[in-house]
């Protein structure tokens, strides 16, 4: 009998893009009112159970747990970083874990170990290890739960995101991490990442409007589910909140017996390069620094923070972070590419900031290349970039490009970047992008604005614009936002990169 040839990263990948929910049954479960409950944290449990573990042994992974909706990635990555710099002077931890989500390029870059991502031969081992085991499970044992609204038995696997989390357990367990970071994926109650009964520390950033149908329509109900993540017996941090979200979260640690620590902004970060330097990205590094220092009280005894000065460490984690697809600057010889993904009102008001200080002192057209699928409140976020840039002394985008998150003209989407969850048809047509170019003429009847269907075609006719419309020493400011596949897709041309 001949070996079976080895399942590769793309087949791995094309097995993932399986568990996708098509569009069809998302619209209809919408269209029901079914939304993420207790059962989502049921079913966990028993698909970590079906790989062969216990709760209890994510204990040993001393996971640092975060939940939000704007800076939640980037304060996983300040702890991360931090804890990072800490390793390379004492050994310790030996071992760091971050699991992030969306990824920007490919999957595997939603787990890393000690600053990496895992790779293509080590994710493929571990995803069908995780496959068969449960494959098996469902042969053996049959199915453990009914879906109490459908009544059917749960699938023999969970659905995308959540297999990667169930994924990445087995893979930090099995690699030996001693503190992993991990973001939520949508809320934090009942998210997929929430299994986790004993955190060393939990840390909510900024809460705010997003994730309506799954959440509430109000920052009062968003966090209550925000607030899933934190567990008595584990230090839990926030920074500031709007007085409603404030109160619900200490409302829920009240009831979970914990003490809820509200921070300011580290007074210890004076003089330390945070970028941008700006006051949300100074509360999300407050928010990493004090749970790194939760980590490390937890992993090294000797450990013992100055409450007057942050130390060298601790300086180098924060000036020396690398988080992807937020706040970068990619020059070419006529075009400087502004690349910060946002995914609400007010992150793409920060974002619009941002770049509006990058071009303080430069000069030439401003260009914006923008794209959210699937989200119909989109369009309104339109009026906030333009009145932010006003208000910056920055004019206006003399073109703006609306694309889809296809990533190539020829071939398509990258085999990462597949996505069922949105209506194919809309997609092509460009329902979403003439609605948003309907908008923005509407906004500001002087800009030229364009529909394009892909990432590559959209950077192509940015680089074109360089050719013909600059006059002598200007430079094309584009700036490239919104949605996160769209920056990682776009990250992936400027590059030439497979992943990041």
């Amino acid at each position: 009998m001949a070996s079976q040839s080895p399942r590769t990263y793309n087949d791995a990948i094309d097995a993932l893009n399986s568990l996708q929910t098509p569009y069809a049954i998302v619209e209809a479960r919408r269209k029901a009112g079914i939304r993420p409950d207790a059962t989502s944290i049921a079913e966990m449990q028993v698909y970590l159970q079906r790989i062969g573990y216990a709760l209890s042994d994510l204990d040993r992974l001393n996971i640092v747990h975060v939940a939000g909706t704007k800076g939640k990635g980037s304060t996983c990555a300040f702890a991360a970083s931090i804890l990072s710099q800490y390793q390379k002077s004492h050994g310790a931890p030996r071992k760091i874990g971050l699991f992030t989500s969306p990824h920007l390029i490919a999957v595997r870059e939603r787990m890393k170990i000690n600053g990496a991502s895992v790779s293509e031969d080590a994710f493929a081992r571990y995803f069908f290890e995780v496959w068969d085991k449960l494959g098996e499970a469902e042969t053996s044992e049959g199915p453990k739960i009914l879906d109490p609204r459908l009544g059917i038995p749960m699938p023999s696997r969970p659905v995308y995101s959540r297999y990667l989390t169930l994924m990445s357990y087995h893979l930090f367990l099995q690699e030996g991490i001693d503190v992993a970071v991990y973001e939520t994926g949508i809320g934090g109650e009942f998210d997929a990442t929430n299994i986790v009964e004993h955190p060393v520390a939990s840390g909510i950033s900024t809460l705010g409007i997003d994730h309506v149908f799954a959440l509430g329509e109000t920052v009062e109900k968003i966090a209550w589910h925000k607030a899933g993540i934190m567990k008595k017996g584990s230090a839990a941090f926030t920074i500031e909140q709007v007085p409603g979200a404030a109160q619900v979260l200490q409302d829920r640690a009240k009831e979970k017996g914990m003490v809820l620590k509200v921070l300011d902004v580290d007074p210890r970060l004076k003089g330390v390069n945070v970028r941008p330097d700006a006051l949300f990205q100074k509360k999300n590094a407050s928010l990493g620094i004090a749970l790194a220092e939760a980590a490390l009280k937890k992993i090294d005894h000797s450990f013992t923070p100055d409450p007057s000065v942050l130390s060298k460490e601790f300086v180098d984690g924060i000036e020396q972070v690398v988080w992807r697809g937020r706040c970068e600057v990619k020059v070419e010889e006529s075009v400087i590419w502004h690349v910060d993904g946002a995914h609400t009102v007010d992150s793409l008001k920060m974002a619009t900031r941002w770049f509006a200080g990058e071009c303080a002192n430069k000069t030439g057209p401003k260009v914006l290349i923008f794209n959210q699928q699937g989200r119909d409140e989109a369009v309104n976020f339109l009026e906030g970039m333009l009145s932010t840039l006003k208000a910056q002394g920055q004019g206006v985008f003399e073109h703006v490009v609306f694309c889809s998150n296809v990533t190539y003209a020829a071939t398509g989407y990258k085999r990462d970047f597949v996505n069922h969850q949105y209506d194919p048809v809309a997609i092509k047509a460009l329902t979403a992008q003439h609605s948003f170019a309907e908008k923005w003429s509407s906004l500001d009847p002087s800009a030229k604005v364009v529909v394009i269907p892909t990432i590559e075609e959209a950077i192509n006719h940015v680089r074109d614009l360089s050719k013909t419309s600059l006059s002598e020493g200007e430079t094309v400011q584009a700036f490239i936002t919104g949605s996160l596949h769209l920056v990682g897709g776009a990250l992936g041309i400027l590059e030439g990169a497979d992943s990041l």
